[in-house]
């Protein structure tokens, strides 16, 4: 028998327009969610209740980034599928909750039989179209899908304490090898400043700083604003895994779930809700638009800084693997790089989560061109987050004032402030500094 994992959750109430929905936060106690490993009749199974089968772009003729649930159904049918004994599972990473809204909230975990991850690029791999790979091929990947069964709980009040109160929200969800043995989830029909419970629940580097957090038990959230993971290959006590650079799918896969093994980021995931955005090493160092600090779209870094491995290539692969292990929302299905979104806490502030990093910037510092990006830094059309973008954010800042909240708090993965070397003069080119007006603007 695998434990369930029982946590609390504790949103924060917040005011909106007549038009945008207001936004929660959770507190400290995460939450317990019940899950069954036991795998289920499948004539009724429904896999779109895991999100991370929900392919990141919905440009379905134009980009193999998904999966034929069809197929991935069908093949669980085979007499050869055999479903996982609860012996054979473990919640390898615990669980964790993010992205928290006034109503509903991610709830993340991963159901696997082992702690490393799945070798396949299924989802990444190939141009045909959307929900249609080669059907004999796709059905002999791993058929033995396991069902997760959630469920999140009010707490009230007893004789003897608080008690365990009725069920608020919940549902079931397959998960595979294709997604890592990921599950994601929306618990919806939530409200503001409320206690809750959730459990997921199978029949069966040290990160000093989350444990500190987590044990001050002072914060109702956690706002991380990138380098979760680092890309490079070092050695040491806590080696990193794979012992190589990230460039693949299972390199990325691997790394995530490698951190999600250490103690304190399990415990400050468990109690609180993230809100987190990605910086430059959750893909590679010194991340823009073109490229890389060690490779860029060239013949060249194509065959000598990586493994044949593209800069696009490399960068679905990161977010393919990003999406599936952070317990995010994906806000828009039909631009998969995209992580700029905004959260609304009443008339105390709006917390407005932007992408400085990989979006759409103009180049940036490489190791090698700091004296270029000096000569072009007055660009009118260098750009830190490309135009639809700062539009976007430019409308936030607007719509929260005009909506009378306290305070503006930006959450970006570079410094804003202005660096001056010795001599007054401005340096500094990975900063907002490196792109002038829409400072100004601010």
């Amino acid at each position: 028998m695998i434990k369930p994992i029982t946590t609390h959750v504790k949103p924060v109430s917040s005011s909106r327009s007549s038009h945008r929905g207001p936004r929660f936060t959770m507190h400290s106690n995460l939450g317990s969610l019940l899950g069954l490993a036991a795998l289920l009749p499948l004539a009724s199974a429904s896999f779109q209740g895991n999100l991370n089968y929900h392919p990141p772009s919905a440009r379905s003729s134009q980009i193999n980034l998904g999966l034929s649930l069809p197929l991935v159904t069908s093949r669980t049918l085979k007499r050869s599928s055999v479903a996982y004994q609860p012996s054979e599972l473990n919640f390898t990473h615990r669980v964790a909750s993010g992205d928290p809204y006034h109503n509903s909230v991610i709830l993340w975990t991963r159901v696997a039989p082992t702690a490393e991850s799945d070798r396949s690029n299924v989802t990444v791999a190939g141009t045909v179209d959307l929900y249609s790979h080669e059907r004999e091929k796709y059905i002999k990947a791993d058929a033995n899908s396991i069902c997760v069964e959630w469920k999140v709980w009010g707490l009230q009040k007893g004789y003897n304490g608080t008690v365990k109160g009725p069920v608020i929200s919940n549902g079931k969800a397959y998960t595979t090898s294709d997604i890592d043995f990921t599950v994601k989830v929306e618990a919806q029909g939530l409200k503001p400043w409320t206690v809750y419970s959730y459990q997921f629940n199978v029949a069966k580097g040290f990160f000093n700083v989350y444990g500190n957090a987590a044990r001050k038990d002072k914060h109702d959230y956690v706002v991380h604003l990138g380098d979760y993971i680092y890309e490079d290959a070092s050695g040491g006590p806590r080696a990193h895994k794979p012992a190589n650079k990230l460039f693949t799918l299972y390199d990325y896969r691997t790394r995530h779930g490698q951190y999600r093994t250490d103690n304190d980021l399990q415990l400050l995931a468990q109690n609180y809700a993230w809100i987190p955005t990605w910086d430059d090493h959750e893909f590679a160092n010194n991340g823009y638009r073109n490229g890389f600090s060690a490779l860029n779209n060239t013949e060249a870094s194509f065959r000598n800084d990586g493994p044949s491995i593209s800069v696009d290539t490399r960068k679905i692969n990161a977010v393919r693997a990003y999406f599936e292990w952070m317990p995010i929302r994906q806000v828009d299905l039909d631009d998969n790089l995209r992580i700029w979104r905004n959260f609304r806490m009443g008339k105390l502030l709006d917390l407005i989560i932007i992408d400085t990093r990989n979006y759409d910037r103009s180049i940036t510092s490489t190791g090698t061109n700091d004296e270029y990006i000096e000569l072009i830094r007055d660009d009118p059309l260098r750009t830190l987050m490309g135009g639809r973008q700062e539009k976007w954010f430019f409308r936030q800042l607007s719509e929260s004032k005009q909506r009378a909240a306290t305070w503006r708090v930006v959450g970006n993965q570079i410094v804003f402030s202005r660096i001056l070397d010795s001599q007054g003069v401005l340096t500094g080119t990975d900063n907002w500094s490196v792109v002038r007006w829409p400072k100004c603007w601010l």
